[in-house]
């Protein structure tokens, strides 16, 4: 006889749960949530409990060792945030229906940004408000995958990244666009050298920093065959990296020219190593935006047409 599953139908307590648990997940641990739940940490521990029981599977181990997912709780969490995703899905399109722009979206978008003066994130965020100011915001930094697969999954409704490879899952909105160049620190040998001696092979044979993940930042490497020999997960680490005078990297233009004007850092390679960078507001293609989320890609774009 097949085993009876326990949980059965779900019930607002059950989606509480499930809320809670992901809290503790993204906070690293019970005593880290409690701010972000706003109650005790016995009150989340009996919570996370009453999941398990009615999940019947251990979620998490905690204790002196720490807190870690087990294996079932992985899934769990992977499982709770495709479905949370829905729900509120569901809930904007029947805030759509009655014609109101309320709940939630979640906006991710990649890193130094806040300095390209072709950006007007900020803008977009003023006229948004304007039009929906009961609308709660989660705005988040992160790298270009986890941007892409959190939107592929519905957990971010829009993100905003550098263009480089497309998905079919995915639709794009060109925004912005910055300019990049290949930087070194003043204490590396290439700071005080004369441009017209710094040619492919010296530049080639000195170590370089790029990101770890697929960008245009590791396509222009590849395309150049840099001798990378650092790794990074964002641009302000390429940033140190380049700064203690070991590594040469990829900044943004507008990002770097505080460090440049500082004589901290300098240009190399101008007219050969360098790249635009093209910046794309991306959304989920399948099931079609939410009201709300359109609303928002529309401020987007009036943002950066004005």
């Amino acid at each position: 006889m097949a085993k009876k599953a326990l949980l059965g139908q779900l019930s607002d307590t059950d989606i509480r749960l499930l809320r809670v648990f992901r809290a503790v997940v993204e906070s690293g641990g019970f005593s880290a949530a409690e701010l972000a739940l706003n109650i005790n940490r016995s009150t989340i521990s009996r919570h996370i409990k009453d999941l398990e029981i009615r999940l019947g599977m251990v979620l998490c181990q905690r204790g002196r060792g720490g807190f870690a997912l087990t294996t079932e709780g992985k899934q769990i969490y992977e499982a709770g945030l495709r479905m949370l995703a829905a729900l509120d899905e569901f809930r904007g399109e029947v805030d759509g229906v009655h014609q109101r722009l309320r709940g939630s979206i979640s906006l991710a978008i990649f890193d130094k940004t806040i300095t390209n003066p072709k950006a007007f994130i900020g803008r977009c965020l003023q006229l948004f408000d304007d039009i929906a100011p009961d609308v709660t915001l989660e705005l988040y930094i992160e790298p270009i995958n986890e941007i892409e697969r959190a939107v592929i999954d519905g957990r971010i409704q829009v993100g905003i990244i550098p263009s480089h490879r497309s998905s079919s899952s995915l639709d794009y909105m060109h925004l912005y666009d910055e300019q990049m160049y290949l930087y070194c620190g003043q204490d590396h040998p290439l700071f005080n050298a004369e441009p017209n001696t710094i040619d492919q092979t010296t530049i080639l044979a000195h170590k370089y920093a790029g990101l770890s993940y697929h960008s245009p930042n590791m396509e222009q490497a590849r395309t150049f065959a840099l001798n990378r020999q650092a790794n990074a997960n964002d641009q302000e680490a390429i940033a140190m990296l380049i700064l203690s005078g070991r590594y040469i990297g990829y900044l943004p233009e507008h990002y770097a020219r505080n460090f440049v004007d500082q004589y901290s850092m300098r240009v190399i390679g101008a007219g050969t190593f360098e790249y635009p960078c093209q910046f794309s507001a991306i959304t989920r293609r399948s099931p079609k935006p939410s009201r709300l989320t359109h609303t928002f890609l529309q401020t987007l774009r009036q943002a950066h047409s004005l």
